[in-house]
């Protein structure tokens, strides 16, 4: 009798396991637990470096992003913008340690292509943002139309120059798509639009410090001192030759129109020792990246090419709202 109730309790038991069992669906790549079925979807997300104040606006709106949406992210990039090695080692190391997603704005967009090509091999999807890269089949490319963010600098100095004059263009780096871009952008349409405009300089590259900007743009300006206009592409060219300018006196009477945004440029937009700064929308580009790798990660429909906006900030239009939230976005998140 007391072995026939045993069994009966053992039968029981085993069919309420059975049913809890089928009631709990299976974690897989792709549903919200992670690639071990144990914790949330994790994304790596890799920024060219992290000091910049555009990066930090990045990285407020991943996690902006990844909150909403109930994932984690790891954010690490280089120190600097230049360092490829590093980077290509921090994708390694995060591919190898398991996440289900990439996030990623290449400095070189070919050194980077073999290791988001291996990250596919392990089943890892790459959203490349910011910047392209020259291969490796990312799911998605989120960016400014950088070329267009050229040629929104170069109306600009056109227009303040009527259309006569000279300029000088000071590159970053020859790696970064991005930058390159812009650059073209503006030569494409000075020479094109602007043909009595003067490019005195247009092959000098100034790296991704403000230091060596400052030092390109010191060079430059000792070399061309009858120069009219100075096109810097990103933030930290922007920032050093704004400052080489100011030392040879010359802050609010030669037309700077620079990239991106930060405190101190903010002041000198204000002050029109800036004549323009063109602006991308980096938080936003921050949340769509994050929130384009996991709509490909759960399966939902998502755009595979998103452009997030060129604009420009003048000290004339500097406090109208859009461009004043693009000039100050909100990064408390961060805190």
């Amino acid at each position: 009798m007391t072995s026939h109730r045993s069994r009966s309790l053992t039968a029981a038991f085993l069919a309420l396991a059975l049913i809890a069992f089928l009631a709990v669906p299976a974690c897989r790549p792709g549903s919200e637990a992670g690639r071990d079925g144990l914790r949330p979807l994790t994304l790596a997300v890799i920024p060219m470096g992290t000091t910049h104040e555009f990066w930090k606006a990045i990285h407020a709106g991943a996690l902006t992003a990844a909150r909403k949406l109930g994932v984690e992210i790891i954010w690490k990039g280089p120190l600097k913008e230049d360092d490829r090695n590093e980077q290509i080692q921090i994708v390694e190391t995060l591919t190898n340690a398991g996440i289900d997603a990439l996030v990623l704005t290449p400095m070189d967009d070919k050194a980077l292509v073999r290791p988001v090509e291996e990250a596919g091999r392990l089943g890892i999807p790459t959203v490349i943002y910011n910047s392209a890269l020259s291969g490796g089949s990312p799911v998605a490319y989120i960016s400014t139309d950088n070329y267009k963010g050229g040629v929104v600098a170069a109306e600009r100095i056109g227009g303040l120059l009527k259309g006569r004059g000279t300029t000088i263009l000071i590159r970053v780096i020859a790696s970064v798509e991005g930058s390159t871009k812009r650059e073209q952008g503006f030569l494409d349409t000075m020479r094109s639009k602007f043909p009595n405009i003067k490019i005195l300089s247009d092959n000098q590259f100034a790296g991704v410090t403000t230091e060596t900007a400052y030092q390109t743009a010191e060079n430059l300006l000792n070399r061309f001192p009858q120069v009219e206009a100075v096109f810097t592409p990103n933030e930290s060219t922007t920032f050093g030759a704004m400052r080489a300018i100011e030392d040879h006196g010359l802050a609010g009477k030669l037309i700077h129109v620079g990239f991106d945004s930060s405190s101190k440029l903010i002041e000198a937009l204000e002050a029109g020792r800036l004549m323009g700064l063109v602006l991308q929308d980096p938080f936003q580009m921050g949340f769509k990246s994050v929130a384009t790798a996991v709509a490909h990660l759960r399966g939902e429909a998502y755009e595979k090419t998103v452009d997030t906006g060129v604009f420009l900030a003048t000290p004339e239009n500097r406090n109208d709202p859009l461009i004043s939230r693009l000039l100050r976005p909100d990064l408390s998140i961060l805190d």
